[in-house]
């Protein structure tokens, strides 16, 4: 198996070489991440402008190649043919945050993935839930070590093209993790402010800030796996169609 590393957080990122240390153990590993980090930048498709890919080393010496594209560029090159060997499967991340509820549609992590699945590939996005305002250094052995267990059980199981798992990781030792709970998205509750500032010239720039998010830790969803210790693993979907207001829609009987 030939396995496609990637992450939002940069080449350099620690939660990068650890997965890419433990993927080892399921195949040949291939790391292709940005240059800088991309984290909250959604899904993009970098057309405006060429990409410039070069050779870099992890801490560790694993040679590795990074770009000044995206997240889901670094997939979509690769994909395409930057990497000359087919690619199998696509792994990112470890993001040091957990990406739950609405957080898919703006994580890099999570849409590294689902650059995967346009093309017909698996994509599994692995992040670890630190605690809020965790300021210190961020293991991420147990992560590393649920993400490749993880992958490996559900790579031994027939499954479907396009298949994204996004899969959140309680923060601490491997001892502390209840299990594994298969989950659907939660409710994000963002808590953004405007901030207004002014530079030396008096113009006026904005932030984007506000309190960390929060969630709604409902029985089934992600957020109420991680608030009881367990990892959450949720299939996710391109087909963003909302099946339920179809036949609505279809009632109100719209005309030209």
């Amino acid at each position: 198996m030939h396995i496609l590393v990637t992450n939002d957080d940069g080449v350099n990122a620690p939660g990068l070489l650890a997965l890419a240390q433990a993927f080892r153990s399921l195949g040949a590993v291939t790391v292709l991440a940005p240059d800088r980090n991309w984290s909250a930048s959604g899904h993009v498709k970098t057309m405006h402008r060429p990409l410039r890919v070069w050779e870099t080393q992890l801490s560790d010496g694993t040679p590795a190649l990074t770009t000044d594209g995206a997240p889901s560029d670094c997939v979509a090159i690769a994909i395409l043919g930057m990497v000359e060997q087919p690619i199998d499967l696509v792994i990112s991340g470890i993001n040091p945050n957990a990406n739950v509820g609405h957080d898919v549609t703006y994580s890099g992590t999570v849409t590294a993935a689902m650059e995967a699945a346009i093309s017909g590939l698996p994509g599994f996005a692995y992040s670890i839930d630190s605690p809020s305002g965790h300021q210190g250094t961020t293991d991420y052995s147990t992560a590393a070590e649920v993400a490749v267990s993880v992958a490996g059980q559900v790579l031994s199981k027939p499954m479907p093209e396009k298949f994204i798992l996004n899969v959140n990781i309680p923060y601490g030792n491997l001892e502390d993790i209840r299990g594994i709970a298969v989950t659907r998205q939660g409710l994000r509750i963002y808590r953004d402010a405007l901030v207004e500032r002014e530079d030396p010239r008096m113009r006026k720039y904005y932030w984007i800030g506000g309190d960390t998010p929060t969630g709604i830790a409902e029985p089934g969803t992600d957020f109420w796996a991680l608030a009881n210790h367990y990892v959450s693993v949720t299939p996710l979907t391109l087909d963003l169609t909302d099946s339920l207001m179809l036949p609505t829609i279809e009632g109100w009987n719209l005309k030209l």
